[in-house]
């Protein structure tokens, strides 16, 4: 992300949140992954536990060349505040690049006002 679109302040809490970004995995099957995010900062507002979720759906049996299918869930309603997408942007990012790697990737991001699709093409 780059320095001209973010506050000083902004890229302090970016970075921080990038470097405190840890994930738990909850469920794995022949086809899918779940894994709850956790951000230093932000939680789920009912059970003050992860901020969020990241789906893989990817299919073995098949071309390898398709597209996996990541979807990020932000439970955090602090991080829908649209003067903090350039963060949510960049942490979806790693995440996509620490979990999924250089696979191509249809990526769909529900954050309130800061959901967006991408396509990550290898």
């Amino acid at each position: 992300m780059s320095d001209i679109l973010m506050s000083p302040e902004l890229k302090a809490k970016t970075e921080e949140a990038i470097q405190g970004l840890t994930f738990t995995k909850n469920f794995r099957s022949a086809t899918a992954e779940e894994w709850y995010l956790f951000l230093p900062g932000y939680q789920d507002p009912q059970s003050k536990g992860a901020c969020g979720k990241v789906f893989i759906h990817y299919d073995l049996f098949r071309n390898r060349d398709v597209f996996i299918h990541t979807t990020v869930i932000l439970d955090d309603p602090r991080l829908y505040d649209p003067t903090l997408h350039p963060l949510v942007y960049a942490v979806v990012d790693e995440i996509v690049n620490r979990l999924v790697g250089y696979a191509n990737t249809l990526l769909s991001v529900h954050a309130g006002t800061n959901s967006y699709t991408a396509e990550y093409v290898n």
